[in-house]
């Protein structure tokens, strides 16, 4: 009877303390969404495979249905329950076979059947144990910061970056984020980041203006892009592959071609053109004249006319170009990517300005860790050390557990945010978050120092003291965060934004909730 009694009490006392802390409760309801936008439901702790971050366009892989975010379970049978798993499973494709193979790729969605020459173009990644999006320093990658030759207005830079997203998509570099960044003088820039890698394409893709010309003599023939090119080969070895490779001193140089459809349009001048040449006088199976390849206005290759062109109006051209190594593959490999290069260059066209890459840096992934463990580190020696200090100065082990439960909870606020919104979490982010945790642990010492003091005695007066000073200094905070949306052509932007949110939500939600809680300890004193 007694203990019914008294679990009684404990119900009623429970039911009070909901009446008097309701934001309290807020704060625990948006600590449960929170987590579930950081962790999702179910959580992805336990998940088995790796998880595909890109596919080249095109590709048997690609082709054979293969999406991006899938997760792939195994490789012919072969699990891929890790990076190190999915590797070896790779590898031995094509251990014991040089020709084509049955590739069965099982994932979360499906299963893929398809037949390659090759290991498959796909880049993969390990399973996001969370739903927060990192920036390019903590996952490494490449970033440009690219500046048009000329002030661009809003509508010439957002199309500047349309052809840009394009010609990216058409290489086949999927895991890139272009936007648009000001300076404080409203200059236009360009910021392009590719997480995850460090390709080398990064600059001539972006630093190059790409102008393509066929030229014999000083008449244009047909430029790169749709209007005069209808159709470019890629991934089909029966018109686009490495014809012959050959030594030379100091290494080997390998030729490429592939094959190109001309517009009737351009097909037209070339008859024109070709019709005006005589037969060349030492070499009687060609015209007199060549056709000269210019990328950017510097000639890349020069080929013989075959004479039975003269006035023909041929809608299919070949492309050819040659790359160069110090052995075989490294000759192969240079020679790929100059067709690849060259075909995205005829498919996409010239970039509509000439570009200047102000900034170009390349983070590696395990300076990204590094960074990341550093700063989580930092975080919590902080929050432990400061919550020392606050039970020596107030010898109140429940106030100094309330202040670190509070900047904790904060936090989680402030990262289920970031997720909610799809914010990227990069390194000038987290210094906002740790400048937001130092921040809300000054705002609760003022309210504790006000709790304790002598000369109020009401509790709402007390807390309205210590609000009016927080509230004061969020407002001031604020304001002086602001210019750097633009300061560093928006490469602060991060951080403003980040530190923004932390000061709202603790503003609004955590500084009233604590409030509320030093309110109950002193109650239940």
């Amino acid at each position: 009877m007694q203990a019914w009694l008294n679990g009684i009490q404990i119900n009623i006392k429970l039911i009070k303390m909901i009446k008097l802390t309701i934001r309290i409760w807020i704060l625990i309801i948006l600590l449960a969404i929170s987590m579930l936008l950081i962790f999702g439901f179910p959580p992805s702790f336990f998940d088995k495979g790796v998880m595909i971050k890109s596919i080249e366009t095109n590709s048997t892989a690609f082709n054979s249905g293969l999406k991006t975010g899938e997760k792939i379970i195994s490789i012919n049978e072969i699990p891929t329950n890790n990076l190190n798993e999915y590797s070896n499973a790779v590898n031995s494709l094509f251990k014991n076979n040089t020709d084509f193979v049955k590739i069965v790729i099982k994932t979360d969605k499906n299963s893929y059947v398809f037949f390659a020459d090759k290991i498959p173009p796909i880049s993969v990644q390990a399973i996001p144990k969370t739903r927060l999006k990192t920036g390019l320093d903590l996952q490494g990658g490449a970033l440009a910061l690219v500046k048009p030759e000329k002030k661009l207005n809003d509508k010439e830079i957002s199309d500047l970056i349309a052809v840009s997203n394009e010609r990216f998509n058409v290489y086949g570099i999927s895991d890139v984020t272009i936007k648009q960044v000001k300076d404080l003088d409203n200059n236009n820039f360009m910021l392009v980041e590719i997480a995850g890698t460090s390709p080398k394409e990064l600059e001539s893709l972006i630093g190059e203006q790409g102008k393509f010309e066929a030229k014999i003599g000083n008449e244009t023939v047909f430029v790169g892009g749709n209007n005069d090119i209808t159709y470019v080969c890629r991934n089909d070895a029966q018109c686009a592959r490495i014809e012959t490779c050959s030594a030379t001193q100091g290494g080997e140089y390998c030729r490429y071609s592939f094959v190109i459809h001309l517009s009737e349009a351009a097909a037209k001048r070339h008859a024109t053109i070709t019709g005006q040449l005589s037969i060349n006088s030492t070499n009687p199976e060609y015209l007199s004249k060549q056709i000269d390849f210019y990328v950017d206005d510097k000639i890349t290759t020069s080929l013989y006319i075959s004479k039975d062109l003269k006035g023909k109006e041929t809608t299919q051209i070949q492309i050819q170009g040659s790359g160069s190594g110090v052995d075989r593959n490294a000759a192969i490999k240079d020679s790929e990517e100059s067709m690849k290069k060259m075909q995205t260059i005829l498919i996409t066209g010239s970039m509509p300005y000439k570009l200047e890459i102000v900034k170009l840096d390349t983070i590696s992934p395990a300076l990204g860790e590094r960074f990341t463990y550093m700063l989580i580190l930092t975080g919590i020696v902080g929050l432990v050390a400061v919550s020392i200090i606050v039970f020596a100065r107030y010898r109140n082990i429940k106030a100094s557990t309330a202040l670190l439960l509070t900047s904790f909870s904060e936090i989680i606020v402030i990262l289920g945010t970031a997720s909610l919104i799809h914010w990227n979490l990069d390194l000038p982010s987290i210094v906002g978050i740790l400048v937001t945790i130092g921040t809300g642990i000054d705002q609760q010492i003022i309210i504790l120092d006000e709790f304790k003091s002598v000369h109020v005695s009401s509790a709402k007066e007390k807390l309205k003291n210590a609000l009016f000073i927080i509230v004061s200094a969020f407002f001031t905070a604020f304001v002086s965060l602001l210019p750097l949306f633009w300061a560093g052509a928006g490469l602060l932007k991060g951080f403003a934004i980040t530190t923004i949110i932390g000061l709202t939500i603790g503003v609004l939600i955590t500084r009233p909730a604590f409030a509320d809680i030093l309110k109950l300890l002193e109650k239940n004193n």
